[in-house]
């Protein structure tokens, strides 16, 4: 008894989700079907049948639309392009024009289906983000493993991730080496390695080996929950030339429909043209002068731009920020994370009493292991890329903004910078060499015993592998580049030298970043700041574009930005600028087409060289025109 109530539901929920698909489309062609069968009754079968087919076809192809303008008129006191064509149809079918209203309404009920459609592949890219997170993870409890929901899972929990799932939650791997696919997330185009301490996102799809990692944070603040959310955000915002259209339209239509009164009453008087000729003609204006083709001209172009950027680890937070990318004159970077990796590198070691390089890197990264200080941990992540075998430092105290002291196999040693020395002064020779290495913008660490000093490192942030010709395309697009930052002048200028920045700002506090760019943005126009840390905020709140590093970006960088850069790939700045510009043009154009259709159609109108059909299709031909131009930007 129960069988057919399940088969019955089923059926009933597969007609539910063709509907929801296709409803657009199966109302066209019905519409079409009736309109053949009344022309075929009317020309060769039952004339009486052809007048009860035409109106099947008006009422399936035109309730909807119908419906939504009566709407719009009783709620809003708006008149709308929906409505307009409805009532240019019931006017042809009025006059005796039956097929031309209908054919009217069938192309409107078309170019609906097709925008619906389109619209449907512009938003496909985005949508398909929320489809990254799975459902399930499965929890290392002690020796057992359990699958719980993703919304269950905590920090600190260990979940396991077999070999081709989906990462679960942002975290740290704990065991495991494994190639990792982050392009949904980052954009990257190549696997990446992780291993154990490596950062792991959500979303992403784990390579050939098992992981244990460890949950940095729940669901809802994961890198892939910022992103949903972002997306949801960018989807529902308008840019500003959208609105200013959408509220052109409401006075617009006003204008069309005054203008289609004063043109079913004057003709006949100062023109002599029959009645019939007059509502005919003050049809197709109505069809012509609508402007459907306006209103489309934009938001497909700026959703395809949106989803464009996504696919290439670009994250607009609206159409209103891919707009602005079309007017940036100037881009401030950031120095640390953003222009440099963010991470301090052993460049030099050099020893002064005979020790090799390897053995004084062992001794000092023995000291610092007990240390947490960045610098301490660039010198332990050197001794270990190096295979050395660490010893067991002890009574280790710091010392703050000038090093630690610590004791290694009962000898007591110094690190850091040369105000902790206990001998006070070094060489002529070795004033230079510092005074060299400094110049370079290097950090210095000094090394001794309390008696004689051993050695010194030179730490530096490296630079990003694509800072320097991201700089030089951004010059070569006409843009200005700047540096800002909160380093020494002589660190900011190595780095500045070596990126080819037009302008360095160096020692800045973050209030001070915000200052230079509103300076920057009297002088020249809209500024883009792009930024990782917290410090970068205001500066980012104040600029005309923030830009956030998604990956190394604070979360607080990140809510402020307007753009989010998910792979943390600087080189992408150019390609959304490039992209603002395109979509610029392409609505420019697209506007250009519309209106210039609406021109020669209401011309050839009052000329009498157009029918409703041919009117119909201009007007419609034109929206559907714009609409696959927006999608241009998909590519």
């Amino acid at each position: 008894m129960s069988t057919p109530a399940i088969s019955e539901k089923t059926v009933s929920a597969t007609w539910l989700n063709i509907w929801d698909r296709h409803g657009s489309a199966i109302v066209t062609t019905l519409c079409l079907l009736f309109i053949v069968l009344a022309w075929f009754s009317g020309k060769y079968g039952n004339p009486s049948l052809e007048i009860p087919f035409y109106l099947l076809a008006y009422i399936i192809g035109g309730y909807q639309k119908a419906w939504e303008g009566l709407q719009t008129l009783i709620k809003e006191r708006e008149l709308d392009v929906d409505l307009l064509m409805v009532v240019a149809a019931v006017g042809a079918a009025s006059i005796g024009f039956w097929l031309d209203g209908a054919i009217l309404i069938f192309i409107f009920s078309l170019s609906g289906t097709l925008e619906t459609y389109t619209m449907e592949r512009t938003n496909k890219d985005i949508r398909s983000i929320m489809k990254l997170r799975p459902e399930e993870a499965l929890v290392l409890r002690g020796t057992t493993e359990r699958l719980v929901k993703i919304e269950a899972l905590q920090k600190g929990d260990l979940v396991v991730v077999k070999p081709g799932e989906r990462i679960p939650a942002d975290g740290i791997v704990q065991k495991g080496y494994s190639a990792v696919d982050q392009s949904s997330i980052t954009g990257e185009s190549l696997p990446v390695d992780r291993s154990q301490g490596d950062e792991v996102y959500a979303g992403t799809i784990n390579g050939q080996g098992a992981l244990v990692i460890e949950v940095t944070k729940p669901a809802e603040a994961t890198l892939l929950a910022r992103i949903i959310r972002l997306v949801q955000e960018a989807q529902s915002e308008m840019p500003p030339t959208q609105l200013f259209v959408e509220r052109f339209e409401r006075m617009y239509a006003k204008v069309v429909v005054v203008g289609a009164v004063v043109l079913m009453v004057t003709p006949p008087f100062l023109l002599d043209w029959t009645w019939s000729e007059t509502i005919y003609r003050a049809m197709i204006f109505l069809v012509a002068a609508s402007p459907c083709a306006l209103v489309s001209s934009i938001m497909p172009a700026v959703l395809s731009g949106i989803s464009n950027g996504a696919r290439k680890g670009i994250l607009f937070k609206g159409g209103v920020h891919l707009e602005k990318m079309a007017g940036i004159k100037v881009v401030a970077f950031d120095k640390t994370g953003t222009l440099t990796e963010g991470k301090p590198k052993v460049t030099d070691i050099i020893s002064f009493q005979g020790n090799n390089e390897d053995e004084l890197l062992r001794i000092t990264a023995s000291l610092e292991a007990l240390s947490e200080h960045p610098i301490a941990k660039a010198i332990v992540g050197t001794a270990k890329d190096r295979g050395l075998q660490l010893d067991q430092a002890s009574h280790l105290q710091a010392l703050p903004g000038l090093g630690i002291t610590a004791m290694l196999n009962n000898q007591e040693y110094r690190i850091g910078k040369i105000d902790l020395l206990n001998y006070g002064f070094l060489s002529e020779d070795r004033q230079k060499l510092v005074q060299t290495l400094e110049q370079q913008g290097k950090t210095i660490i000094f090394i001794e015993t309390g008696v004689e000093l051993l050695g010194i490192l030179a730490i530096q942030d490296t630079l990003r592998p694509q800072s320097r010709t991201t700089v030089e395309t951004l010059k070569q697009m006409g843009i200005k580049v700047v540096m800002l930052t909160g380093d020494s002048a002589s660190t900011a200028k190595v780095i500045g030298e070596a990126t080819g920045v037009d302008e360095i700002y160096a020692e800045l506090l973050p209030e001070q970043k915000m200052q230079i760019v509103k300076n920057l943005t009297e002088q020249y126009g809209k500024v883009a700041m792009v930024g990782d840390g917290v410090n970068d905020a205001p500066a980012l709140a104040a600029a005309s574009m923030g830009i956030a590093m998604g990956g190394s970006g604070t979360d607080v960088a990140l809510e402020t930005a307007s753009i989010v850069l998910m792979s943390d790939d600087i080189s992408k700045v150019p390609y959304a600028i490039t992209l603002g510009r395109r979509t610029s043009r392409v609505i420019k154009q697209n506007l250009t087409l519309a209106i210039a259709m609406i021109v020669v159609l209401v011309t050839a109108n009052f000329l009498g060289t157009v029918n409703l059909p041919l009117g119909v299709i201009g007007h419609e031909g034109s929206t559907l025109a714009v609409i696959i131009s927006g999608l241009r930007l998909l590519r």
